[in-house]
């Protein structure tokens, strides 16, 4: 499994997306310009140039016509995927840190950090089918959790949003009334930051990565626990496949010891474990520092991953791969 290396950022990388079809890759970065490749043999296609700040998430439409961004600049902007033009921009008053469409994609659900006086909040918005007419007003605006919030996804039927962050906790809020409905279990759940969470494919579970060295599935109705997956190092970044039964989790040191460390001792590795028996298949090594970003390509046979050094690295699985039998 040769790895095909993307060199387009110039800073560290935050984040991965594939869109539907599985044949664009949207990466962000440190370095305010989000970035999509073809997916298949890593060319980069273009860059979406506006944001003055780093990049902490993105999203892509189902029909892959709008990418929507959220930058630490305080603005989530939303852009035309096919030439690059910025469409609109949402402001608000603290940096933004994750971002995701809804199904059918006439919502889109924004966090923002706190700053200052701000606290954090969960913003939803009506995206407009015509963006000239786009409204900057919320819909419904959450706030509550304490910290920053890391990741914010919807959940089944747009009915729910969950959330999670710094305060290791994961909250399962109505959208349309706002409520909290239910949170996760402190003692079983994780005890330190939430740095990552992703959804399966068919959005019936998802995968959460934290700093206490360890990643947990979850059933996204209930928010009950049903694995744990435990690393040696702080988690940065998870995805489920979705062809297998396996999970892929990665991370490292935090950066700032990472110069003290070789690349082996700082366990820079994409590590493979599978989905129900919680055991480690394999890892896959390359970044030379902590891993930030992972993603599965929808059609589950191939996989990328972004790290602190500036690159993503893209790695199409072997025949061998879909052998493993445990």
């Amino acid at each position: 499994m040769r790895p095909i290396l993307l060199k387009g950022h110039e800073r560290p990388l935050t984040f991965l997306k594939y869109n539907r079809e599985g044949d664009l890759l949207f990466s962000c970065a440190k370095d305010n310009t989000p970035t999509v490749w073809f997916a298949d043999n890593g060319e980069r296609l273009g860059t979406y140039r506006g944001h003055n700040g780093a990049v902490w998430c993105c999203d892509v439409t189902r029909d892959s016509t709008r990418l929507i961004t959220g930058c630490a600049d305080t603005t989530a902007k939303i852009w035309n995927v096919q030439n690059g033009s910025l469409l609109y921009t949402f402001q608000f008053e603290a940096p933004v840190r994750a971002v995701e469409f809804s199904l059918g994609d006439k919502l889109a659900v924004i966090t923002s950090d706190p700053f200052i006086e701000q606290v954090s909040a969960i913003h939803v918005k009506r995206i407009a089918s015509d963006l000239s007419k786009q409204s900057a007003d919320s819909v419904i605006t959450l706030k509550g959790p304490q910290g920053r919030i890391n990741r914010v996804v919807w959940g089944p039927l747009n009915k729910t949003i969950i959330s999670a962050g710094e305060d290791a906790i994961i909250r399962m809020w109505d959208t349309e009334t706002g409520k909290l409905l239910k949170e996760s279990d402190k003692e079983t759940g994780h005890q330190k930051t939430i740095t990552s969470l992703s959804k399966s494919a068919d959005g019936s579970h998802f995968i959460t990565g934290s700093s206490d060295k360890s990643s947990k599935l979850w059933d996204t109705r209930t928010l009950t626990l049903m694995k744990t997956y435990k690393v040696e190092a702080p988690v940065n970044a998870c995805a489920i496949s979705p062809l297998l039964d396996h999970v892929v989790i990665g991370g490292g040191q935090e950066a700032m010891s990472v110069t003290t460390t070789g690349h082996r001792a700082g366990k820079f590795e994409a590590k493979f474990y599978h989905k129900i028996l919680e055991e480690e298949i394999g890892g896959v090594k390359g970044h030379f520092g902590p891993i930030n970003a992972l993603a599965f390509n929808p059609d589950g046979r191939s996989f990328s991953s972004g790290g602190e050094d500036g690159y993503v690295r893209l790695h199409h699985f072997d025949s061998d791969y879909f052998n493993i039998k445990l």
